[in-house]
């Protein structure tokens, strides 16, 4: 039954809801449209049964309401299947549309955000819920609309055939919506616990197999098995409460029409026993009463559905609150131009800066002031902590400054748009991750258009050549992060930064899952990129660090010094330590410096 209090309750997340509708109000408006017409169709249907045993009792002729039964028979199914057939196809647009804004908003959402939930609850999003959102969005508030109109019409056809048997069948109505009323609202709390464990059962799962190395090597399957197994028993258990609640608000649905089915038959039969009604009015009324069940059916089915449809869109619409990187599109002419400058203006001036990987939180790194020149090898060194990734996200623009300034070749970066920055950048991550697609899709993320003799020559450079010409359909590969080792995604990656010949690189110790033979190729790639532009490592190795023309010591978010490998060594106590940390002799000489 439709429990209206509980709907009430519910009008600002109802809001919600039609939020995902309202551009499609027009298709929903000529569905519910046919659906009345259905409906009217159906509710004529014991009143042309009426006709036809009135005939028969009076010897009329049987051809004209038979065939009205028959054309209301034809006419209703070809109206249903019509407007079943748009609701389908409105319940795939609103689903599309979710769907494309979910990926939308995700893709343009700052790193912090994404980062701070795990990608399996997205996924539950973007999956479940835009299903239970199709199925209240269309269907839904359809349903709803028509099963309310069936069930007055009907009532409505009932008191005009007999108020005294319309009476006897309402009492029974009212107490089964009474008891609807009440039950309802505990069937929608457990589908939405259901469905929030879902989505935890998605996180846990993407990030154990994530981790499926690691898991397997620590004999854990079995320990995360358990806990992973948990969400889905958590899950089930809401869903078979749940669907115990349903299963009892049938129960209630069915007897109550039973009820007043057996009602109208001893009522009925008493009355047309005392004439005060006709035969053919108490198989109509008949016919009414068991068609009762349908309009309940529907408005059961449908409030349920509804209240889990109006709980997944809540938490689709939490998407929404996800702060993106949006820049302002500027005037013709406000952009200041970046221009490189003499040799001896940075690249990179950060002045002052400060900056936090969220709003509550203290900051990762402050009062940085560090020039980064134009030409180079850069490397930054420091304990766990210090400060060095965060360093990297205000460069790449992942986060905001809480304060200072940082400037690119002494243009303001809050003046330049993300993509006029990042068009000058290039990345290399410690753990890169393949995207999906092919081989040649990953190297040419930022270059579409790139040729294929360019591609082979840097896959040449990092030492992929041979292993593009064991796979079998090339560059045009379809590759996973499984298919390649955790060095191979390394050199993928710093294949597709030198395709771009960025002004800055940036490495977070790109070379740390490589031999030591192909890290001396990669090392020498890198060290003819210093001649048109700075590279800036995050170093763990000495190899790199001796490599570096400037090195940035860092410790607790601040810059605590900088100078060359020999003056660091000299003057820098906490560098001394990094370095002998390493187990390896400190060297007191450079013999490949470039600069």
């Amino acid at each position: 039954m439709f429990d209206a209090g509980s709907l009430i309750n519910r009008l600002p997340r109802l809001r919600i809801l039609w939020s995902f509708v309202r551009p499609h109000r027009r298709t929903l408006a000529v569905a519910l449209s046919l659906a009345l017409v259905a409906a009217s169709l159906e509710l004529a249907n014991p009143m042309v049964t009426k006709w036809i045993l009135d005939s028969l009792g009076g010897s009329a002729s049987l051809a004209a309401p038979v065939t009205t039964l028959l054309i209301l028979l034809v006419v209703g199914a070809a109206v249903t299947a019509w407007q079943q057939t748009m609701l389908g196809a409105l319940g795939e647009r609103i689903v599309l549309r979710a769907r494309t804004s979910l990926v939308d908003r995700l893709l343009r959402a700052t790193v912090p955000s994404i980062t701070s939930r795990s990608p399996g609850e997205h996924v539950a999003r973007l999956t479940s819920d835009t299903v239970l959102l199709r199925e209240a969005a269309a269907g839904s508030l359809v349903g709803l609309i028509s099963g309310t109109i069936m069930l007055v019409g009907t009532l409505v056809l009932m008191a005009v055939l007999d108020l005294v048997l319309f009476a006897t069948t309402l009492a029974a109505i009212l107490v089964v919506a009474l008891l609807f009323a009440l039950m309802m609202p505990g069937i929608a709390r457990e589908q939405e616990r259901a469905q929030e464990h879902v989505g935890r059962l998605g996180a846990a799962l993407e990030g154990t197999l994530r981790a499926i190395r690691s898991v397997k090597v620590s004999r854990a399957e079995a320990r995360l098995s358990s806990r992973i197994s948990a969400e889905a028993t958590s899950s089930a258990e809401h869903g078979i409460r749940a669907s115990r609640r349903e299963v009892l608000a049938w129960t209630v649905a069915w007897v109550g029409v039973q009820v007043a089915l057996i009602s109208t038959l001893a009522v009925g039969a008493y009355r047309v026993d005392q004439g005060h009604l006709g035969v053919s009015a108490l198989v109509a009324f008949l016919l009414y009463t068991f068609g009762l069940l349908g309009p309940v059916t529907e408005l059961s089915t449908n409030a349920t559905a509804l209240q889990a449809g109006i709980a997944a869109a809540e938490r689709i619409r939490q998407t929404d609150t996800l702060p993106v990187e949006e820049d302002l599109v500027p005037m013709p002419g406000t952009v200041p131009p970046i221009v490189p400058g003499p040799g001896t203006t940075p690249a990179l001036r950060f002045v002052g800066v400060s900056g936090a990987h969220g709003p509550d939180l203290p900051p990762a790194v402050h009062n940085v002031t560090l020039d980064i020149p134009q030409r180079g090898h850069v490397a930054i060194v420091g304990p766990s902590g210090a400060g060095k990734t965060t360093l990297f996200s205000l460069i790449l623009r992942f986060l905001e400054p809480t304060g200072g300034t940082i400037h690119l070749h002494d243009v303001p970066y809050r003046s330049l748009p993300r993509n006029e920055i990042r068009e000058r950048l290039a990345y290399v991550e410690q753990e890169p991750a393949l995207v999906p697609g092919t081989l040649r899709d990953n190297l040419t993320l930022a270059l579409p258009d790139v040729t294929d003799d360019d591609l082979h020559r840097v896959l040449a450079e990092v030492r992929l050549g041979d292993k593009v010409g064991t796979l079998v359909d090339g560059l045009d590969t379809v590759v996973t992060n499984t298919m390649l080792s955790g060095g191979e995604r390394q050199r993928v990656a710093l294949a597709r930064a030198l395709l771009h010949t960025p002004e800055v690189l940036l490495l977070d110790e790109a070379t740390a899952q490589l031999d030591g033979i192909t890290e001396a190729a990669i090392h020498h790639a890198v060290r003819g990129k210093v001649q048109t532009g700075v590279v800036l490592t995050i170093a763990h190795r000495l190899s790199t660090v001796i490599d570096a023309d400037l090195i940035v010591v860092m410790e607790a978010g601040a810059v605590r010094a900088t100078g060359t490998h020999e003056q660091l060594l000299a003057t820098d106590t906490l560098y001394r330590q990094l370095v002998l940390s390493l187990r390896m002799d400190p060297p007191t000489a450079r013999t490949d410096r470039v600069g």
